[in-house]
């Protein structure tokens, strides 16, 4: 077919122009039949191959809203706690990429909007990461560029039935693989999983025992699909209804039938919070203050009382006063201290340097049960490949020395006093990774107990979600939890997850006691573990090989045809 004059109109197709295109019913087909399936939607669907207009018509534009929805969800953690939010946080964000108008502008929709979610959800790292949190969100970031492609091959245009039901799962599998890889403790560890917001829904809680925080983030995720579907057309809309229907009649399927602890009594575990101590002779004047508390608890009945995080200083437990002391007051409240010391040793391999370490003092001072911090926190406690980051110790508050990490979980056995109680330490953000908790329950832990400092970043969100991470460790493995921390928040959780007494805020100086019941029987995640994340990956590698297989079946092209000729011209110099 030739056209007159040697050039298409403007802002038509070449379809278009031959007046074939409008009307051809095999090509209305065609495309009906290619976004029948999972991996057949084009990228942007509709949108694929011309320009954004209106208001995101600018790179620049569609950059910063992909920035601020990708920001959105850190709303739904503490501080500001607004856990409803989760369910619809996420729609703006895949609004935007499924309008995307090319595979490459929805791997930077993603992009974007992960770096904005970074640095939303770690923004208190700023004193202490300063310039290098937007090198780390950018890096991060990148996990989400392949996520904006799968949601804009399985949401873009007007999604058919099958290929939004294919969406309901791959789009949630893709952003659980992106928290499992984040997890890794050298990219700063499972900080802000989605599921983690949910923290004080009861429903949510009884979901975590069953898949952990992984099935949470599944269902969060899979809820924001289904919003976004309601929206995007009406092919979409009833597979939508179908997936939000599945999701309640789920979750009450767990409320009603999913394994519950069992109760088998209380133990009284009281938490040592000094508070804010600053100024010279901190570290000693901390010290004085926390035994001042610890005294306080004299005849109150405790069974365990639990100091934060780096509660003494290096030169304060080397003194030989330093044991004898603790030992009496052990003997005066009548139990046993579970302290947390930052000090210089060597240990039994011949490693020497700095350990951070849990050790519990009864009434005859250490009883030799020690457990050395083994997941350490990059930068605040490393400098990952120092020979080439050393520098960051000069810019922010990196540290200057490598601490040393244990290479085991301890069960700690408290004496016949507290009735052989089994505690499981972790320290720090220890507490964010749901398998270490899984592993001490494992081992005969009944109660968690985790020390941390969260001091730095005092008037942070940081206090407030690191402490709600405790309930989703206990609902997770039906175990009471309790978070103790030098400076707030401290709190307790029963076996469910529920909230036990009142948390110690930021501005307490005080010693609190809860009473905690204690749970048995073994929760479906306890004894399953991460199925979730396995479901997430097998989902995943079933679409690669269903694209694969597609990939080899499509027929190769054929060779190129003659060139076109022209009006008035010929192949090698059109219109001439």
């Amino acid at each position: 077919m030739r056209f007159r004059g040697g050039r298409l109109p403007v802002g038509r197709s070449s379809a278009d122009a031959s007046g074939d295109g409008a009307s051809s019913g095999d090509g209305d087909r065609a495309t009906e039949d290619q976004d029948s399936s999972p991996g057949g939607a084009r990228g942007g669907g509709p949108e694929s191959g011309r320009r954004d207009s209106g208001p995101l018509s600018s790179p620049w534009a569609r950059g910063a809203a992909a920035l601020f929805a990708g920001a959105l969800p850190a709303l739904a953690f503490p501080a500001p706690g607004l856990w409803w939010f989760a369910y619809v946080a996420l729609v703006p964000w895949l609004s935007l990429i499924r309008t995307a108008h090319s595979p490459r502008r929805a791997a930077l929709d993603g992009w974007i909007g992960g770096s904005g979610f970074v640095i939303a959800v770690h923004h208190w790292l700023m004193p202490n990461l300063h310039v290098f949190i937007l090198l780390l969100a950018a890096l991060l970031g990148l996990l989400w560029a392949p996520w904006g492609l799968l949601v804009s091959r399985l949401l873009g245009g007007a999604p058919s039935g099958r290929r939004a039901a294919a969406a309901v799962v791959l789009v949630p599998s893709g952003w659980l693989v992106i928290e499992l890889i984040r997890s890794w403790e050298g990219l700063g560890g499972p900080w802000g999983l989605l599921g983690a917001s949910q923290w004080e829904v009861a429903p949510a809680l009884r979901v975590a025992s069953v898949g952990g925080v992984w099935l949470v983030s599944l269902l969060v995720l899979a809820v924001n699909t289904g919003v976004t579907l309601l929206i995007a057309g009406r092919s979409a809309r009833t597979a939508a209804g179908v997936l939000l229907v599945v999701c309640a009649l789920s979750v009450t399927a767990i409320w009603a039938w999913a394994p519950r602890p069992e109760g088998v009594g209380t133990v009284r575990i009281a938490v040592v919070q000094p508070g804010v101590v600053e100024g010279p002779g901190s570290v000693a004047r901390r010290f004085e203050r926390g035994a001042k508390l610890t005294r306080s608890l004299e005849g109150r009945g405790v069974d365990l009382v639990v100091w934060g995080e780096s509660g003494i200083g290096a030169e304060t437990w080397q003194r030989p006063e330093t044991p004898r002391r603790l030992a009496e007051l052990s003997r005066r409240v009548g139990a046993d201290l579970l302290v947390n010391v930052d000090a210089r040793r060597t240990d039994g391999s011949g490693r020497s340097g700095i350990f951070k370490s849990a050790v519990l003092v009864g009434p005859g001072g250490p009883t030799g049960d020690r457990y050395d911090k083994m997941r350490l926190v990059p930068f605040g406690e490393y400098v990952p490949a120092r020979s080439l980051l050393g520098w960051a110790t000069s810019v922010g508050r990196a540290a200057g020395e490598d601490r040393l990490r244990g290479d085991r979980q301890v069960v700690m056995t408290l004496p016949d006093g507290a009735r052989g109680l089994r505690i499981g330490p972790l320290v720090c953000f220890e507490s964010a990774f749901p398998d270490m908790s899984r592993g001490l329950v494992r081992d005969g832990a009944q109660v968690l107990v985790a020390q941390s400092a969260t001091s730095t970043f005092q008037d942070s969100w940081a206090p407030a979600q690191h402490a709600s991470l405790g309930a989703l460790r206990a609902a997770e493995n039906g175990r009471p939890s309790v978070h103790a921390t030098l400076t707030g928040m401290s709190a307790a959780y029963g076996p469910r997850g529920e909230r036990v007494g009142r948390p110690l805020g930021t501005d307490a100086s005080a010693a609190g006691v809860f009473d905690l019941p204690l749970g048995r029987g073994t929760t479906l995640y306890g004894r399953f573990g991460d199925w979730p994340v396995y479901g997430a990956l097998a989902a995943l590698a079933m679409l690669c090989a269903v694209e694969g297989l597609r990939a080899l079946r499509r027929p190769a092209p054929g060779p190129p045809g003659p060139p076109a000729r022209t009006a008035h011209g010929s192949p090698e110099r059109p219109g001439h």
